[in-house]
């Protein structure tokens, strides 16, 4: 099994999206750590705060096939098939990490928001705070400590009583 790392986002009816994204993942592999929920501004545009998280999965599925899936979960959930970025979004499923992958083509792996976005870092280095992120010398704690922009979170109480991981 590959280990991989899911960034959640929605921010239209997030509560229930999140949830919704859970159980979709769950369909896809084994859960075995789900960070803490954080709420934060849209970044380049103007629109309802989201509500972001990290899921570490662990899957049997090529990359190619986690993409195919993880897109027809958003389009399943109301994401428009041609949607813009720096849009509201009911799910935004990006593979943020795919075991030890490099690539420069789509998906580019590891993903830019771990080096850019502070609702993708942080939620990381809850889950793994010590990860060598591929093709980089550098954790993700060594990565967050570099951060220099201003992104404030906020995290919000969710449960999900799923088998066990809260």
């Amino acid at each position: 099994m590959i280990t991989t790392y899911i960034g959640v986002g929605s921010n239209i009816c997030p509560e229930k999206n999140v949830k919704i994204a859970i159980d979709e993942l769950h369909q896809l592999g084994e859960i075995t750590k789900i960070s803490t929920v954080y709420e934060a501004e849209p970044v380049g545009f103007s629109g309802h705060n989201f509500f972001n998280l990290v899921v570490e999965l662990k899957v049997t599925h090529s990359l190619n096939e986690l993409g195919v899936l993880l897109r027809a979960i958003e389009i399943k959930w109301g994401r428009e098939p041609n949607a813009k970025k720096n849009q509201d979004r009911t799910l935004d499923l990006d593979i943020l990490l795919y075991g030890d992958v490099v690539s420069k083509s789509d998906p580019k792996l590891p993903r830019d928001d771990l080096f850019k976005f502070a609702f993708a870092i942080v939620p990381m280095m809850e889950l793994n705070p010590d990860l060598i992120i591929p093709n980089t010398e550098k954790t993700i704690s060594q990565i967050w400590a570099e951060f220099s922009q201003s992104q404030s979170l906020k995290p919000v109480l969710f449960n999900f009583n799923f088998n066990g991981i809260s």
